[in-house]
C-alpha cells in the first residue's frame, strides 16, 4: 500500500488539475477559492485507500474520491453561513470574501459537479456509487439539521448528540471506504466492514473535533477557538459537564447557553472550557474519543485483508484520534 502522504498528493494534483474557468465566473470562482484551500482531505484520501486495500490500483478511485470532497467542500461552505463563520482553514470563508447568495449558489454547483465525477464509471459501479451517495447525503442534511434544533433544546440527551454526530460526518466518513471498496468491486461483506469500520472512526473524529474547537489552537486548527460554545451547541463536552457537575456547576453552564448575546464573548469562552475541566468532561470526551477507535480498530481485525495493510489502516486510526488540528 501506498503511504497517506502519497494518497493525499494524488487527490490534491487531481483536484487543482479540474478545469474551473467557465463563466459566469463569480460562480465558479469561490469554487476554485474553497479548493485551494487544500484542507485535511481525509474522506477523499480513505476512498484512494480502500481501494488499494481491496487490490486495485487506487488512482481508479480518483473520481469517486474527487466526488467526496466536494460534497465534503459544498457541506462546509453552507456550514459556515449557517454558523455564521469568519474563519476556514485560517482564511476567509467564501460567505464572507464574497456574499451568503454566492456562497449558497457556487455551493450547490460543487454538489452537482460531485455527481458528475461518477459518470467515469461503469453502470452497475455508478449506480451503486450513486445510491450510497444519496443516501448519505440526505443523512447529513439530517445531521445538520438535528444540529440547528439542539441549539434552541435544553433537553438534549448524549445519545441523541451521538446519532447526530453519526449522521452530520461519521456517515461520510463511512461512505469514503465503501466507495473505494465499491470502484475495486469487493464483496458486499467487506464493503459493508470497512463502511462500519468508518462510521466509528467518524463520530471519534467529530468528538475529537468538537473537543479541538474548545481547547484546540487557533494557528493549528485553522478555526476560530470557542464558535460551538459561542453558538450554544450541545456538544459532549456541555452535554457531560451538565450530568458531571453539581447544582451551582450547572446553572452556571445553562446561564451561559441561554443567551448568544454575550457582552464579553472571550470571558464566556474561557468560563465554560473551565468548567469543562473541573467537571471531568474534557477528560471523558477524550476517554469517549478513544472508545470509538477501539471499535473501529476492533472492526477492522474482523476484515478480510492482508495485515500489511490492516496496519496502514490501524496507523491512520490513531493519527486520526491524536491529531491537533
Amino acid at each position: 500500500m501506498q503511504s497517506i502522504v502519497k494518497y493525499k498528493e494524488q487527490i490534491s494534483e487531481f483536484i487543482d488539475s479540474i478545469s474551473l474557468s467557465g463563466t459566469p465566473k463569480e460562480l465558479y470562482e469561490p469554487i476554485s477559492y474553497i479548493l485551494s484551500l487544500g484542507g485535511k482531505q481525509i474522506r477523499p484520501v480513505l476512498t484512494l485507500m480502500a481501494a488499494d486495500v481491496f487490490g486495485i490500483d487506487p488512482k481508479k478511485a480518483i473520481h469517486a474520491a474527487t466526488a467526496i470532497e466536494l460534497f465534503h467542500n459544498f457541506s462546509l461552505m453552507h456550514d459556515d453561513i449557517m454558523d455564521d463563520a469568519s474563519l476556514r482553514r485560517g482564511h476567509q470563508t467564501v460567505h464572507e470574501k464574497w456574499n451568503v447568495n454566492t456562497a449558497i449558489l457556487s455551493g450547490d454547483a460543487m454538489l452537482i459537479l460531485a455527481y458528475q465525477y461518477f459518470e467515469n464509471y461503469e453502470p452497475v459501479i455508478f449506480r451503486d456509487l450513486a445510491k450510497l451517495f444519496s443516501k448519505t447525503a440526505i443523512e447529513v442534511c439530517e445531521g445538520q439539521q438535528w444540529d440547528i434544533c439542539f441549539e434552541n433544546r435544553n433537553d438534549v440527551a448524549i445519545p441523541e448528540y451521538i446519532q447526530m454526530i453519526k449522521f452530520k460526518t461519521a456517515v461520510l466518513v463511512g461512505a469514503a471506504l465503501k466507495m473505494g471498496a465499491i470502484v475495486a468491486e469487493t464483496s458486499e461483506e467487506n464493503a459493508n466492514k470497512i463502511y462500519d469500520f468508518g462510521l466509528n472512526l467518524g463520530i471519534a473524529f467529530q468528538l475529537q473535533d468538537d473537543y479541538l474547537d474548545a481547547f484546540g489552537d487557533e494557528a493549528t486548527f485553522g478555526k476560530t477557538i470557542g464558535g460551538d460554545i459561542l453558538e450554544n451547541k450541545k456538544t459532549y463536552l456541555y452535554l457531560k459537564a451538565l450530568i458531571n457537575g453539581n447544582a451551582e456547576q450547572q446553572k452556571e453552564l445553562m446561564s451561559f447557553f441561554s443567551t448568544t448575546n454575550c457582552s464579553d464573548k472571550q470571558a464566556k469562552i474561557n468560563r465554560v472550557k473551565e468548567l469543562f475541566v473541573e467537571t471531568n468532561s474534557a477528560t471523558d470526551s477524550q476517554k469517549l474519543i478513544e472508545e470509538y477507535t477501539e471499535v473501529a480498530l476492533q472492526l477492522l481485525e474482523q476484515m478480510d485483508i492482508p495485515e500489511s495493510k490492516k496496519e496502514q489502516l490501524r496507523v491512520f486510526s490513531n493519527e486520526l484520534m491524536n491529531r491537533r488540528v
